[in-house]
């Protein structure tokens, strides 16, 4: 039987257990945020780079003085960059916040490179022409992309640690709306595949991880539950079950129904009553 308390995978050359990753935007308060965060049980949150070199510089209250980075550890992420040079620029900002928190030796980036301002879809050459670079520079990048399987593939081939396509468009909680996509990722990667954006309650956290995804990261659908920390939890459990099922097995769909009852060692009865 496996335990999930020993079901690890790699990101680059660190190694996790939750497989849930928590965003950090959107909350109503601080404390909703890190009540969130608690009930989740994740290991991996991300950052804004820009929202938060704006907090330090307007001394705000922010998640980065209130978290215990000994237990967490931060994936600062490249939100608002329109192009591959801004994302680059922005990814060598935040070795500033990791080395504030005490990561020294965080190279972690999630990069977003976004010029759509309706529909926020990320532009695959930009993404692969700033993770090429950035891979040469020593990051642990983990770009968010469309469900293209053979950009992902590319994006392998660069060096990327992990690939993180969208479930459906960011923020909507439409769920999974690419799952043959990603079924295509997810069978021809030899890197982690995180499904980003787009889940919106736990049935399409445990879809997702039941297609075989490594893991998933969650914002909004949490962030903007009517209770934050309950969603937390429930996504936490969707994820969970979704990652059992996976590796137990799932039993083979026919078009005939199936008897549950065994059709051997049946008692013979006779209904005939003598007349």
């Amino acid at each position: 039987m496996t335990n999930l308390t020993q079901d690890s995978f790699y990101l680059g050359d660190k190694c996790f257990t939750s497989r849930l990753l928590l965003g950090t935007g959107k909350y109503r308060s601080v404390k909703e945020a890190e009540d969130s965060i608690i009930e989740s049980s994740c290991e991996i949150v991300t950052v804004a780079i820009r929202r938060a070199q704006s907090a330090r510089m307007t001394r705000d209250t922010n998640l980065l003085t209130r978290l215990d980075w000994k237990k967490l550890w931060i994936l600062p992420n490249t939100a608002g960059c329109q192009t591959a040079e801004e994302a680059i620029r922005v990814a060598f900002l935040g070795k500033e916040i990791t080395k504030e928190i005490g990561q020294l030796n965080n190279q972690f980036i999630k990069l977003e490179v976004i010029p759509d301002p309706k529909y926020l879809l990320p532009d695959p050459i930009a993404t692969l022409k700033a993770a090429e670079y950035l891979c040469s520079k020593g990051f642990t990048v983990l770009p968010y992309i469309n469900a293209d399987p053979v950009l992902a593939k590319q994006l392998e081939e660069v060096g990327c640690a992990a690939v993180m396509p969208l479930g459906s468009p960011i923020g909507t909680g439409q769920g999974i709306k690419t799952a043959s996509s990603i079924r295509i990722i997810i069978e021809n990667s030899t890197i982690p595949v995180i499904i980003d954006a787009g889940i919106g309650t736990s049935s399409d956290a445990a879809q997702a991880m039941e297609l075989g995804a490594s893991a998933i990261l969650v914002n909004t659908c949490i962030a903007r539950a009517n209770c934050s920390p309950q969603m937390a939890r429930g996504i936490r459990l969707g994820v969970e079950a979704g990652r059992l099922a996976y590796l137990a097995g799932r039993v083979n769909m026919t078009s005939r129904a199936q008897p549950s009852s065994p059709e051997t060692g049946l008692i013979k009865t006779n209904f005939n009553r003598e007349k």
